[in-house]
Protein backbone atom coordinates (compact mmCIF):
# COMPACT_ATOMS: atom_id res chain seq x y z
CA UNK A 1 0.00 0.00 0.00
CA UNK A 2 2.78 2.01 0.53
CA UNK A 3 4.30 1.54 -2.16
CA UNK A 4 1.55 2.11 -4.29
CA UNK A 5 1.05 5.62 -2.79
CA UNK A 6 4.57 6.87 -3.06
CA UNK A 7 4.44 5.37 -7.01
CA UNK A 8 0.98 7.56 -7.18
CA UNK A 9 2.51 10.49 -6.42
CA UNK A 10 5.82 9.99 -8.18
CA UNK A 11 3.10 10.09 -11.30
CA UNK A 12 0.87 13.34 -9.80
CA UNK A 13 4.30 15.29 -9.07
CA UNK A 14 5.49 13.98 -13.08
CA UNK A 15 2.71 15.30 -14.75
CA UNK A 16 2.89 18.60 -12.48
CA UNK A 17 6.31 19.54 -13.74
CA UNK A 18 6.71 21.58 -16.72
CA UNK A 19 7.95 20.21 -19.90
CA UNK A 20 12.00 20.34 -20.34
CA UNK A 21 13.16 22.57 -23.57
CA UNK A 22 14.86 20.62 -25.60
CA UNK A 23 18.51 20.06 -24.63
CA UNK A 24 21.25 21.38 -26.55
CA UNK A 25 22.70 17.61 -26.87
CA UNK A 26 18.88 17.12 -28.36
CA UNK A 27 19.14 20.11 -30.93
CA UNK A 28 22.64 19.08 -31.88
CA UNK A 29 21.19 15.73 -33.99
CA UNK A 30 20.36 18.02 -36.13
CA UNK A 31 22.28 18.54 -38.76
CA UNK A 32 24.59 22.13 -39.38
CA UNK A 33 23.96 23.68 -42.49
CA UNK A 34 26.48 25.56 -44.37
CA UNK A 35 25.96 27.20 -47.66
CA UNK A 36 29.20 28.50 -49.72
CA UNK A 37 27.74 30.59 -52.46
CA UNK A 38 30.66 31.68 -55.11
CA UNK A 39 29.53 34.89 -57.24
CA UNK A 40 30.02 34.12 -61.28
CA UNK A 41 32.11 31.08 -61.12
CA UNK A 42 31.96 28.89 -64.10
CA UNK A 43 31.39 25.18 -64.43
CA UNK A 44 34.49 23.94 -64.96
CA UNK A 45 36.11 26.48 -62.52
CA UNK A 46 36.72 23.52 -59.74
CA UNK A 47 40.13 20.94 -59.42
CA UNK A 48 36.66 18.19 -59.07
CA UNK A 49 34.90 19.93 -62.20
CA UNK A 50 37.61 19.72 -64.46
CA UNK A 51 39.58 22.92 -64.58
CA UNK A 52 43.24 22.89 -66.48
CA UNK A 53 44.47 25.00 -64.02
CA UNK A 54 42.76 26.21 -60.62
CA UNK A 55 43.72 23.82 -57.95
CA UNK A 56 41.02 23.58 -55.17
CA UNK A 57 42.26 20.72 -52.98
CA UNK A 58 39.72 21.76 -50.30
CA UNK A 59 36.74 21.43 -52.57
CA UNK A 60 38.23 18.80 -54.14
CA UNK A 61 38.24 17.02 -51.35
CA UNK A 62 34.51 17.87 -49.89
CA UNK A 63 34.07 16.16 -53.43
CA UNK A 64 35.87 13.43 -52.54
CA UNK A 65 34.16 12.72 -49.10
CA UNK A 66 30.52 13.74 -50.51
CA UNK A 67 28.71 13.83 -53.64
CA UNK A 68 29.14 16.10 -57.16
CA UNK A 69 26.60 17.29 -58.68
CA UNK A 70 26.86 17.40 -62.23
CA UNK A 71 23.10 18.78 -63.36
CA UNK A 72 22.86 21.39 -60.35
CA UNK A 73 21.29 25.02 -61.25
CA UNK A 74 21.18 28.25 -60.31
CA UNK A 75 17.42 29.12 -60.78
CA UNK A 76 18.53 32.47 -62.47
CA UNK A 77 21.22 34.31 -64.88
CA UNK A 78 21.96 36.83 -62.37
CA UNK A 79 22.98 38.14 -58.89
CA UNK A 80 19.78 39.08 -57.09
CA UNK A 81 16.95 36.85 -58.52
CA UNK A 82 19.52 34.15 -58.60
CA UNK A 83 19.84 34.91 -54.31
CA UNK A 84 16.41 35.51 -53.47
CA UNK A 85 15.69 31.81 -55.53
CA UNK A 86 17.84 30.51 -53.08
CA UNK A 87 16.78 31.71 -49.69
CA UNK A 88 12.96 31.61 -50.90
CA UNK A 89 12.64 28.35 -53.05
CA UNK A 90 11.03 30.43 -55.78
CA UNK A 91 11.47 31.51 -59.34
CA UNK A 92 11.92 34.62 -59.51
CA UNK A 93 8.81 35.94 -61.16
CA UNK A 94 6.82 34.33 -58.06
CA UNK A 95 8.61 36.84 -55.84
CA UNK A 96 8.62 39.77 -58.36
CA UNK A 97 12.44 40.08 -57.90
CA UNK A 98 14.32 42.27 -60.57
CA UNK A 99 17.55 40.21 -62.31
CA UNK A 100 20.06 42.77 -60.16
CA UNK A 101 19.44 45.50 -57.84
CA UNK A 102 21.85 48.02 -57.56
CA UNK A 103 22.70 50.09 -54.33
CA UNK A 104 20.11 52.95 -54.80
CA UNK A 105 17.38 50.53 -55.42
CA UNK A 106 14.24 51.11 -53.48
CA UNK A 107 12.92 47.72 -53.74
CA UNK A 108 14.03 44.44 -52.10
CA UNK A 109 13.25 41.11 -50.89
CA UNK A 110 9.78 41.51 -48.77
CA UNK A 111 10.27 40.35 -45.46
CA UNK A 112 6.85 38.44 -45.76
CA UNK A 113 8.57 35.85 -47.45
CA UNK A 114 9.91 33.14 -45.61
CA UNK A 115 13.60 32.13 -45.92
CA UNK A 116 15.73 29.25 -45.18
CA UNK A 117 16.79 31.38 -42.26
CA UNK A 118 13.01 31.76 -41.11
CA UNK A 119 12.56 28.10 -41.82
CA UNK A 120 15.04 27.09 -39.54
CA UNK A 121 14.75 29.08 -36.57
CA UNK A 122 11.28 27.45 -36.18
CA UNK A 123 13.74 24.82 -35.01
CA UNK A 124 15.89 26.34 -33.01
CA UNK A 125 18.59 26.95 -35.25
CA UNK A 126 21.16 30.07 -34.86
CA UNK A 127 21.57 31.62 -38.45
CA UNK A 128 24.16 33.98 -39.87
CA UNK A 129 24.46 35.71 -43.65
CA UNK A 130 28.11 36.18 -44.07
CA UNK A 131 29.36 37.88 -47.49
CA UNK A 132 26.92 39.63 -50.55
CA UNK A 133 23.59 39.51 -50.03
CA UNK A 134 22.05 41.72 -52.77
CA UNK A 135 18.48 41.45 -52.60
CA UNK A 136 17.81 44.70 -50.66
CA UNK A 137 19.93 47.76 -48.73
CA UNK A 138 17.31 49.31 -46.97
CA UNK A 139 16.78 48.07 -43.34
CA UNK A 140 13.21 46.17 -44.33
CA UNK A 141 15.54 43.91 -46.71
CA UNK A 142 18.11 43.44 -44.95
CA UNK A 143 19.92 40.10 -43.89
CA UNK A 144 18.34 40.99 -39.96
CA UNK A 145 14.77 41.24 -41.40
CA UNK A 146 15.00 38.36 -43.31
CA UNK A 147 15.24 35.89 -40.24
CA UNK A 148 19.65 36.25 -39.79
CA UNK A 149 20.64 36.55 -36.23
CA UNK A 150 23.59 38.55 -37.68
CA UNK A 151 25.40 39.97 -40.81
CA UNK A 152 28.55 40.80 -41.99
CA UNK A 153 29.01 41.38 -45.74
CA UNK A 154 28.26 43.94 -48.54
CA UNK A 155 24.92 44.29 -49.65
CA UNK A 156 25.57 44.48 -53.39
CA UNK A 157 28.08 43.53 -55.80
CA UNK A 158 31.77 44.93 -55.28
CA UNK A 159 31.66 46.96 -58.41
CA UNK A 160 28.52 48.95 -57.33
CA UNK A 161 28.61 52.02 -54.92
CA UNK A 162 26.65 54.91 -54.08
CA UNK A 163 29.15 56.60 -56.00
CA UNK A 164 30.16 56.13 -59.78
CA UNK A 165 33.21 53.94 -60.14
CA UNK A 166 36.20 52.99 -62.83
CA UNK A 167 33.92 50.72 -64.84
CA UNK A 168 35.06 46.98 -65.06
CA UNK A 169 35.93 46.82 -68.81
CA UNK A 170 39.25 43.79 -69.06
CA UNK A 171 41.74 46.85 -69.44
CA UNK A 172 40.31 48.42 -66.45
CA UNK A 173 40.20 45.72 -64.72
CA UNK A 174 44.40 44.92 -65.40
CA UNK A 175 44.31 48.08 -63.76
CA UNK A 176 42.31 47.66 -60.71
CA UNK A 177 44.56 44.26 -60.38
CA UNK A 178 47.85 45.85 -60.75
CA UNK A 179 47.70 48.80 -58.39
CA UNK A 180 45.39 47.02 -56.14
CA UNK A 181 43.32 49.55 -55.47
CA UNK A 182 40.76 48.89 -52.70
CA UNK A 183 39.03 52.12 -53.06
CA UNK A 184 37.97 52.49 -56.53
CA UNK A 185 34.21 51.53 -55.80
CA UNK A 186 32.98 53.17 -52.76
CA UNK A 187 31.39 50.09 -51.66
CA UNK A 188 30.05 49.57 -47.78
CA UNK A 189 30.94 47.05 -45.33
CA UNK A 190 27.82 46.23 -42.67
CA UNK A 191 27.53 44.20 -39.83
CA UNK A 192 24.15 43.79 -38.71
CA UNK A 193 22.51 47.35 -40.57
CA UNK A 194 25.32 49.24 -39.63
CA UNK A 195 28.22 50.55 -42.00
CA UNK A 196 31.11 49.67 -40.79
CA UNK A 197 33.21 50.66 -43.58
CA UNK A 198 33.39 52.58 -46.31
CA UNK A 199 35.25 52.52 -49.21
CA UNK A 200 35.73 48.53 -47.92
CA UNK A 201 39.39 47.22 -48.56
CA UNK A 202 38.37 44.75 -50.74
CA UNK A 203 42.18 42.93 -50.51
CA UNK A 204 41.50 41.36 -47.11
CA UNK A 205 37.76 41.22 -47.70
CA UNK A 206 38.00 36.83 -48.17
CA UNK A 207 39.72 36.52 -45.27
CA UNK A 208 37.68 38.96 -43.14
CA UNK A 209 34.61 37.28 -44.28
CA UNK A 210 36.53 33.76 -43.63
CA UNK A 211 37.23 35.07 -39.81
CA UNK A 212 33.31 35.96 -39.40
CA UNK A 213 32.09 32.80 -40.32
CA UNK A 214 34.86 30.47 -38.30
CA UNK A 215 34.04 32.94 -35.64
CA UNK A 216 30.12 32.07 -35.77
CA UNK A 217 30.51 28.17 -35.84
CA UNK A 218 32.75 28.39 -33.33
CA UNK A 219 30.27 30.10 -30.76
CA UNK A 220 27.61 28.02 -32.36
CA UNK A 221 29.02 24.57 -31.89
CA UNK A 222 26.63 23.38 -29.17
CA UNK A 223 23.52 24.08 -31.09
CA UNK A 224 22.32 23.65 -34.31
CA UNK A 225 23.33 26.25 -36.68
CA UNK A 226 22.96 27.49 -40.29
CA UNK A 227 25.75 29.69 -41.92
CA UNK A 228 24.85 31.20 -45.28
CA UNK A 229 28.41 32.09 -46.52
CA UNK A 230 28.06 34.45 -50.00
CA UNK A 231 31.22 35.10 -51.23
CA UNK A 232 31.98 38.55 -52.93
CA UNK A 233 34.53 37.00 -55.44
CA UNK A 234 35.28 35.93 -57.95
CA UNK A 235 32.85 39.00 -59.19
CA UNK A 236 34.71 41.36 -60.76
CA UNK A 237 36.93 43.40 -59.72
CA UNK A 238 38.73 40.79 -58.50
CA UNK A 239 40.72 40.68 -55.31
CA UNK A 240 43.27 38.41 -53.24
CA UNK A 241 45.27 38.96 -50.13
CA UNK A 242 48.77 40.16 -49.92
CA UNK A 243 50.01 36.97 -49.67
CA UNK A 244 48.28 35.59 -52.73
CA UNK A 245 48.84 38.31 -54.91
CA UNK A 246 50.72 38.18 -57.87
CA UNK A 247 50.64 41.32 -60.49
CA UNK A 248 49.72 39.14 -63.66
CA UNK A 249 46.38 39.89 -64.17
CA UNK A 250 45.82 36.84 -66.46
CA UNK A 251 46.35 34.90 -63.02
CA UNK A 252 43.89 36.82 -61.38
CA UNK A 253 40.61 34.50 -61.44
CA UNK A 254 42.88 31.77 -60.63
CA UNK A 255 44.48 33.30 -57.50
CA UNK A 256 40.57 34.47 -56.80
CA UNK A 257 39.18 30.45 -56.74
CA UNK A 258 42.17 29.35 -55.16
CA UNK A 259 42.17 32.09 -52.25
CA UNK A 260 38.32 30.96 -51.93
CA UNK A 261 39.15 27.11 -51.63
CA UNK A 262 41.63 28.25 -49.17
CA UNK A 263 38.56 29.29 -47.15
CA UNK A 264 36.70 26.59 -47.62
CA UNK A 265 39.61 24.64 -46.03
CA UNK A 266 39.49 26.68 -42.78
CA UNK A 267 35.92 25.85 -42.61
CA UNK A 268 36.41 22.64 -42.48
CA UNK A 269 38.88 22.20 -40.94
CA UNK A 270 36.86 24.59 -37.73
CA UNK A 271 34.23 22.00 -38.00
CA UNK A 272 36.34 19.15 -37.42
CA UNK A 273 38.65 21.01 -34.63
CA UNK A 274 35.19 21.49 -33.03
CA UNK A 275 34.08 17.45 -33.46
CA UNK A 276 30.87 18.62 -35.34
CA UNK A 277 32.33 17.71 -39.44
CA UNK A 278 30.48 14.24 -39.18
CA UNK A 279 26.74 15.77 -38.47
CA UNK A 280 27.51 18.88 -41.20
CA UNK A 281 25.88 19.59 -44.38
CA UNK A 282 27.56 21.65 -46.21
CA UNK A 283 27.55 23.32 -49.84
CA UNK A 284 29.70 24.41 -52.19
CA UNK A 285 27.75 26.24 -55.64
CA UNK A 286 27.50 29.26 -57.25
CA UNK A 287 24.94 31.70 -57.85
CA UNK A 288 25.13 31.79 -61.73
CA UNK A 289 28.03 31.10 -64.66
CA UNK A 290 31.14 32.95 -65.43
CA UNK A 291 31.36 36.33 -67.06
CA UNK A 292 32.26 35.53 -70.04
CA UNK A 293 32.73 39.39 -71.28
CA UNK A 294 35.49 40.08 -68.72
CA UNK A 295 37.83 37.61 -70.78
CA UNK A 296 40.81 36.71 -68.24
CA UNK A 297 39.12 37.85 -65.36
CA UNK A 298 36.32 35.60 -66.04
CA UNK A 299 35.59 32.20 -65.54
CA UNK A 300 35.08 28.99 -67.68
CA UNK A 301 31.68 27.15 -68.54
CA UNK A 302 32.67 24.55 -70.37
CA UNK A 303 31.82 22.05 -71.53
CA UNK A 304 28.56 24.38 -71.38
CA UNK A 305 27.26 26.90 -74.42
CA UNK A 306 27.81 30.44 -72.76
CA UNK A 307 27.40 31.65 -69.62
CA UNK A 308 26.10 34.34 -67.26
CA UNK A 309 23.13 36.27 -68.30
CA UNK A 310 22.06 33.47 -70.25
CA UNK A 311 19.76 30.46 -70.17
CA UNK A 312 21.87 28.11 -71.97
CA UNK A 313 23.63 25.65 -69.58
CA UNK A 314 26.50 27.80 -69.20
CA UNK A 315 24.31 30.85 -67.75
CA UNK A 316 22.60 28.00 -64.84
CA UNK A 317 24.11 25.40 -64.48
CA UNK A 318 26.99 25.72 -61.94
CA UNK A 319 29.76 23.16 -60.34
CA UNK A 320 28.12 21.73 -56.95
CA UNK A 321 29.28 19.99 -54.57
CA UNK A 322 27.55 18.70 -50.75
CA UNK A 323 29.46 17.08 -48.03
CA UNK A 324 27.70 15.76 -45.11
CA UNK A 325 29.50 12.54 -43.63
CA UNK A 326 26.78 11.53 -41.39
CA UNK A 327 24.26 10.82 -44.49
CA UNK A 328 26.09 11.32 -47.63
CA UNK A 329 28.57 8.52 -48.65
CA UNK A 330 31.72 9.55 -50.02
CA UNK A 331 33.08 9.93 -54.00
CA UNK A 332 29.18 10.04 -55.36
CA UNK A 333 28.45 12.06 -58.40
CA UNK A 334 24.76 12.68 -59.07
CA UNK A 335 23.75 14.13 -62.31
CA UNK A 336 20.20 14.28 -61.59
CA UNK A 337 18.74 17.66 -61.73
CA UNK A 338 18.35 19.75 -58.97
CA UNK A 339 18.38 23.18 -58.20
CA UNK A 340 19.14 26.03 -55.61
CA UNK A 341 15.29 26.26 -55.36
CA UNK A 342 15.20 22.54 -53.90
CA UNK A 343 17.54 23.83 -50.88
CA UNK A 344 14.80 25.27 -48.49
CA UNK A 345 12.01 22.09 -49.16
CA UNK A 346 15.04 19.98 -48.76
CA UNK A 347 16.33 21.58 -45.48
CA UNK A 348 12.64 21.65 -44.39
CA UNK A 349 12.58 17.42 -44.92
CA UNK A 350 15.36 17.06 -43.05
CA UNK A 351 14.52 18.73 -39.63
CA UNK A 352 11.10 18.18 -39.97
CA UNK A 353 9.44 21.35 -40.54
CA UNK A 354 6.25 22.14 -42.31
CA UNK A 355 5.85 24.62 -45.27
CA UNK A 356 2.76 27.04 -45.44
CA UNK A 357 0.62 24.99 -48.02
CA UNK A 358 -0.95 28.67 -48.46
CA UNK A 359 2.29 29.80 -49.92
CA UNK A 360 3.47 28.40 -53.33
CA UNK A 361 7.09 27.92 -53.94
CA UNK A 362 8.88 25.84 -56.64
CA UNK A 363 11.29 23.70 -55.13
CA UNK A 364 11.34 20.53 -54.37
CA UNK A 365 12.92 17.76 -52.12
CA UNK A 366 15.70 16.01 -53.23
CA UNK A 367 16.82 14.62 -49.94
CA UNK A 368 16.12 11.65 -51.78
CA UNK A 369 19.24 12.03 -53.94
CA UNK A 370 21.52 12.27 -51.25
CA UNK A 371 21.45 8.59 -50.17
CA UNK A 372 20.99 7.65 -53.78
CA UNK A 373 22.25 9.72 -56.84
CA UNK A 374 20.17 7.60 -59.03
CA UNK A 375 16.98 8.18 -57.35
CA UNK A 376 14.63 9.97 -59.58
CA UNK A 377 14.56 13.77 -59.19
CA UNK A 378 11.04 15.33 -59.08
CA UNK A 379 11.85 17.58 -61.83
CA UNK A 380 11.46 14.53 -64.26
CA UNK A 381 8.09 14.80 -63.79
CA UNK A 382 7.23 18.66 -62.75
CA UNK A 383 9.75 20.07 -65.06
CA UNK A 384 12.76 22.67 -64.22
CA UNK A 385 11.79 26.61 -65.84
CA UNK A 386 14.81 28.86 -66.99
CA UNK A 387 13.10 32.17 -66.24
CA UNK A 388 14.50 35.61 -67.35
CA UNK A 389 13.20 38.92 -66.82
CA UNK A 390 9.84 37.43 -65.55
CA UNK A 391 9.86 35.20 -68.96
CA UNK A 392 10.13 31.32 -69.09
CA UNK A 393 12.85 30.98 -71.33
CA UNK A 394 13.08 27.51 -71.74
CA UNK A 395 12.16 24.35 -69.85
CA UNK A 396 14.17 20.76 -68.83
CA UNK A 397 12.71 17.56 -68.33
CA UNK A 398 14.51 14.92 -67.93
CA UNK A 399 17.23 14.76 -71.06
CA UNK A 400 15.28 16.61 -72.85
CA UNK A 401 16.01 20.92 -73.03
CA UNK A 402 13.78 23.61 -74.82
CA UNK A 403 14.51 26.73 -76.19
CA UNK A 404 11.59 28.54 -76.15
CA UNK A 405 12.28 30.62 -79.26
CA UNK A 406 10.06 31.47 -82.29
CA UNK A 407 12.52 28.81 -84.01
CA UNK A 408 12.12 26.36 -81.12
CA UNK A 409 15.90 24.56 -79.92
CA UNK A 410 15.33 21.95 -78.77
CA UNK A 411 18.57 19.61 -76.80
CA UNK A 412 19.17 16.42 -76.10
CA UNK A 413 21.24 17.23 -73.12
CA UNK A 414 22.70 13.51 -72.72
CA UNK A 415 24.28 13.32 -75.58
CA UNK A 416 24.59 17.03 -76.39
CA UNK A 417 25.67 18.70 -73.21
CA UNK A 418 27.04 21.59 -74.99
CA UNK A 419 23.40 22.71 -77.09
CA UNK A 420 24.78 22.40 -80.26
CA UNK A 421 23.10 20.40 -82.31
CA UNK A 422 19.44 21.95 -82.29
CA UNK A 423 16.67 18.33 -83.35
CA UNK A 424 13.40 20.46 -82.46
CA UNK A 425 12.92 19.57 -86.05
CA UNK A 426 13.37 15.65 -85.87
CA UNK A 427 10.91 15.96 -82.48
CA UNK A 428 8.16 17.75 -83.06
CA UNK A 429 5.81 15.55 -80.66
CA UNK A 430 8.53 16.70 -77.74
CA UNK A 431 8.59 20.01 -78.86
CA UNK A 432 5.03 20.12 -78.23
CA UNK A 433 5.23 18.12 -74.79
CA UNK A 434 7.83 20.37 -73.30
CA UNK A 435 5.74 23.71 -74.59
CA UNK A 436 2.63 22.70 -72.83
CA UNK A 437 4.40 22.30 -69.78
CA UNK A 438 5.77 25.48 -69.55
CA UNK A 439 2.88 26.80 -70.51
CA UNK A 440 1.06 25.20 -67.83
CA UNK A 441 3.50 25.74 -65.30
CA UNK A 442 3.96 29.69 -66.19
CA UNK A 443 0.36 30.38 -65.95
CA UNK A 444 0.19 28.16 -62.58
CA UNK A 445 3.10 30.42 -61.06
CA UNK A 446 1.91 34.51 -62.68
CA UNK A 447 -1.76 33.65 -61.17
CA UNK A 448 0.36 33.23 -57.69
CA UNK A 449 2.71 35.97 -57.46
CA UNK A 450 3.53 37.60 -54.64
CA UNK A 451 4.69 41.46 -54.72
CA UNK A 452 8.57 42.55 -54.11
CA UNK A 453 8.90 45.45 -50.90
CA UNK A 454 8.86 48.70 -51.80
CA UNK A 455 10.21 51.31 -50.08
CA UNK A 456 7.40 53.64 -49.08
CA UNK A 457 4.28 51.25 -49.75
CA UNK A 458 3.77 49.87 -46.05
CA UNK A 459 2.61 46.44 -45.61
CA UNK A 460 1.07 44.60 -48.20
Amino acid sequence: MRLRTLVLFAAVVFILLPVAAPSATAETNRPNFIIVFADDQGYQDLGCFGSPDIETPNIDRMADEGMRFTSFYSAYTVCSASRASLLTGCYQPRISMPGVLGPNSRVGLHPDEVTLADMLKTKGYATMCVGKWHVGDRPETLPTAQGFDGYFGLPYSNDMARQRGWGNDPNTLDRIWKEKRYDIYNNELYRDEEVVESPVNQITLTDRYTAEAVKFIEANKERPFFLYFAHTMPHVPLFVSDERYNPDPHLAYKLTIEHMDASVGELLDTLQAHGIAENTFIIYTSDNGPWLSKDHHGGSALPLRAGKGTTYEGGMRVPTVMRWPARIKPGQTCDQVAATIDLLPTFAAIVGAELDADRPIDGRDVSALLDDPKAASPHDTAGYYYYKNGVVEAVRRGKWKLHLKKTPELYDLQADIGETDNVAEANPEIVAALRDLAADYDAELKANTRPIWREGAGDR
